[in-house]
């Protein structure tokens, strides 16, 4: 495992009880660089959505944790907050929840044969290897496109305004 997996693994152990006990959810835990800082970003969620107290009042008991813990060798920038409307789709307990929702795809290159690298379409199934969308063709028709898993770029639950 990496530096940042295991970070990342750590963090969200510590982050699940304050979360629970602030009445949210973890939705992700991500540590990445950024220019010459460090980030830990843990992104929360509830029911209904989070506001700016769920955020402040786990990012004090968090902030409090870590401090404790001392794990993370690198200075480092907390953020809590929530996913946001479009969310990324990172990991199988998201596209899980998000089973018949619109979201959209992005592929790391065009799909064969066409110059399309993004597609809109309703959440159907995935697996380990594979993710199938149901884009609409006419109004009574769909298409099913399945994509493998390792040419796709990011999955984001679609905006709508």
């Amino acid at each position: 495992m990496s530096k940042k997996e295991v970070i990342e693994k750590k963090t969200e152990e510590i982050l699940t009880p304050i979360a629970e006990a602030n009445g949210v959810k973890v939705y992700d835990v991500e540590y990445v660089k950024e220019g010459a800082d460090y980030y830990l970003r843990c992104f929360i969620d509830k029911e209904g959505g989070v506001n700016i107290n769920d955020c402040e009042n786990v990012s004090r008991a968090m902030s409090a944790k870590l401090d404790e813990d001392d794990y993370i060798v690198d200075a480092y920038i907390l953020e809590v907050s929530s996913p946001g409307l479009g969310r990324a789709l990172k990991k199988d307990r998201h596209l899980n929840q998000s089973i018949g929702e619109e979201v959209d795809v992005k592929l790391y290159k065009p799909l064969e044969g066409t110059k399309d690298k993004e597609f809109t379409g309703f959440l159907k199934e995935f697996t380990d290897t594979t993710l199938t969308i149901s884009c609409p063709i006419s109004e009574e028709e769909d298409e099913d496109m399945i994509f493998d898993r390792k040419n796709i770029a990011s999955i984001k639950l679609t905006l709508d305004f």
